[in-house]
């Protein structure tokens, strides 16, 4: 028994439809594999062979390593902020002339504190004939000793209670030496 012709186109192009839509579908799910296969390699970082649960463990491990690495990197940060609050890195120089018959600003007061203003001021008082150094113990930006007019000065600038302003430096006269042209 012949089918006609009409059931015959009929049902090739039911065939036809349902071999496009498999075809659609064959896709469709190379697609989805495509990317299950992606996620399952950055996963399991390229190993194939690894299960999803050993590659779930392992992933949790390294980041317990890291939480750990980072809670012991916040320790150091602390203790060297702590330290550094101790460093005397607060430094001011003031310069002036000690004696009235002296030029040139020899003599100097020089603070160098930390973060709560404790350090020392060092003094150096130039003569004609000699200097003299002073070092003097500084707590919170006071001294058990007094304090001279320029050493008050250096604290202020090195703890910012006071500006410091920016020195004018003297010219100095050219020398000439044995080899230049009068």
């Amino acid at each position: 028994m012949l089918l006609d012709r009409q059931t015959l186109e009929v049902v090739a192009l039911a065939a036809a439809g349902v071999a496009v839509l498999s075809f659609g579908l064959a896709v469709a799910l190379l697609v989805r594999f495509t990317r299950l296969s992606r996620a399952h390699r950055d996963l399991t970082g390229g190993d194939n062979d690894a299960t999803f649960v050993e590659a779930v463990t392992r992933q949790h491990r390294e980041s317990q390593a890291l939480r750990t690495e980072v809670g012991r990197l916040r320790d150091d940060l602390s203790a060297a902020r702590a330290d550094l609050s101790d460093a005397l890195r607060h430094v001011a120089v003031v310069r002036y002339d000690a004696f009235g018959d002296m030029g040139g600003r020899l003599s100097f007061s020089a603070a160098m504190l930390d973060d709560a203003g404790d350090g020392l001021v060092l003094t150096s008082i130039n003569g004609r004939s000699e200097t003299r150094t002073y070092a003097k113990g500084v707590k919170a930006g006071e001294s058990d000793h007094s304090l001279s007019p320029e050493e008050l000065q250096a604290i202020g600038y090195a703890t910012r209670n006071a500006v410091q302003p920016r020195e004018v430096l003297e010219p100095t006269p050219q020398r000439r030496g044995r080899f230049s042209r009068r």
